[in-house]
């Protein structure tokens, strides 16, 4: 048994969640890949996958098996990739990415569609759920994070920086008037918006001529989604922080007011994370790059290498 031909097998089986589709994208009949996998199942003397008519599962041992797979097959392409010139003049293949949130549906995926006519052969899985992923045990090849790095295991690639805005609807200014100062901001009420990963609302981070200053913002209405979040801001239920692209046209049309131009929020990094090893792959260094232009495009989320970022982020 070839089990470097094995293991590649048995990730693209679990990549697919299907031994048909498997089965299509290497080429082979449905029953080869069975076959290897009962071979390999047997060599390794504990059961990989769980599968009904329906369904196709890892075992416990499948997960952990799994995870050693990435990690050495990311380490051939690794050190195959400065060899194979024909496979980086051309990129080719799976590529599952985690876009996550407003910034997926907004700034991505509108666009998106230059990508794949630029490299057609690349074959694009999109995770738009704000749940993170645990990249190497979901088999991930890259997604964006904003905020800092929680993760040492994964490698992270800052490709931009998310500006906030603090702002409220003409309705809520005219009932509460608008806070002059940040102490201004403790006799306001703020909608929240809070992490969906910790179940915590985000704090309000402000750049002051001391520093930066955090602020527990009083509130009684609060969401774990970003595009929801700005909504509720424009209906003058309260105050909100949100990422500045979001509300550009907003603003601009005089739906929501910017509020303590002089303190402006903590802007944050934005991310492209990966597993150790993953950026050797072609068609994931031509994804960075696009969406390094993509964002360096975006006035409220181009990169700002002068800035120095701190911990907290969001999904």
């Amino acid at each position: 048994m070839d089990r470097l031909k094995a293991m590649q097998t048995f990730v693209r089986i679990v990549e697919a969640n299907s031994y048909t589709k498997a089965a299509e994208t290497l080429g082979l009949p449905r029953a080869a890949l069975t076959a290897t996998i009962q071979k390999l199942e047997a060599y390794l003397g504990t059961q990989l996958l769980q599968r009904t008519t329906r369904t196709l599962a890892l075992t416990s041992d499948g997960t952990a098996y799994f995870r050693h797979c990435m990690a050495i097959l990311a380490a051939v392409d690794e050190a195959e990739a400065p060899f194979r010139a024909s496979e980086n003049a051309t990129p080719q293949g799976l590529l599952r990415v985690e876009l996550g949130g407003a910034v997926g549906r907004k700034v991505v995926i509108p666009r998106l569609g230059e990508f794949c006519r630029a490299y057609p052969n690349v074959e694009l899985v999109l995770n738009l759920s704000d749940r993170l992923a645990d990249l190497v045990r979901d088999g991930v090849d890259c997604a964006l994070r904003v905020g800092a790095l929680q993760d040492s295991a994964l490698i992270g690639r800052q490709i931009g920086t998310m500006r906030f805005v603090s702002c409220a609807a003409p309705s809520y200014l005219a009932a509460h008037g608008a806070p002059q100062s940040l102490e201004d901001l403790a006799q306001h009420k703020a909608i929240l918006h809070y992490s969906g990963r910790t179940g915590r609302p985000f704090d309000w981070a402000f750049s002051a001529s001391d520093g930066e200053r955090k602020i527990d913002m009083p509130g009684t209405l609060a969401t774990n989604d970003a595009e929801a979040y700005a909504t509720l801001g424009l209906q003058g239920l309260g105050l909100v922080q949100t990422a500045t692209y979001l509300v550009r046209d907003h603003l601009a049309s005089g739906a929501l007011v910017q509020v303590l131009h002089d303190t402006p929020p903590t802007p944050m990094p934005v991310s492209l994370v990966y597993p150790q090893g993953r950026m050797a792959s072609p068609k994931l260094k031509v994804f960075a790059r696009w969406l390094e232009a993509l964002f360096d495009a975006e006035p409220d989320l181009r990169r700002d290498t002068s800035q120095s970022f701190v911990a907290g982020g969001e999904d």
